[in-house]
């Protein structure tokens, strides 16, 4: 198993504006996922948001308790869609692990999730909400 890298283990910011922009990209409430979330309660569908995944470290962006079913709402860059996906120039090597650390990360919540009897979603940011809110709500009658 990899070792995680440390905090000391980030390079410098490569200007004082991706600084800020990295430091007000939030962990949660993002334009997509509200967008998702305002989709989903038009349709009448009510859920819990930012859940913890018993048993790990990890938590989902949405959750239908009842019908276990995990949504995530990825955004492009983080997680590396093949769509939109960018790779920076600067200190690219460091980018391009940690990328697909999270890729990674993903694919193996997603395992534990679907042994756990959950079915799991994932929206990417670029995806329009309502059609998404509709993929949802078929897997939800499933």
């Amino acid at each position: 198993m990899k070792r995680r890298r440390l905090r000391s283990d980030r390079p410098a910011a490569s200007s004082p504006d991706v600084r800020r922009r990295m430091q007000a990209t939030p962990r949660r409430d993002t334009p997509c996922e509200v967008a998702l979330r305002s989709a989903l309660h038009r349709l009448g569908l009510r859920f819990r948001i930012d859940r913890k995944i018993q048993g790990t470290r990890r938590r989902a962006d949405l959750t239908f308790v009842r019908a276990r079913v995990a949504i995530f709402v990825d955004g492009c860059f983080w997680h590396g869609c093949p769509k939109h996906a960018t790779w920076p120039k600067t200190n690219a090597e460091w980018w391009r692990e940690k990328i697909e650390d999270n890729r990674r990360r993903d694919a193996d919540t997603a395992r534990c999730l679907r042994s756990g009897g959950w079915r799991v979603i994932r929206v990417w940011e670029h995806e329009d909400p309502r059609r998404a809110a509709t993929r949802i709500v078929a897997a939800l009658a499933l």
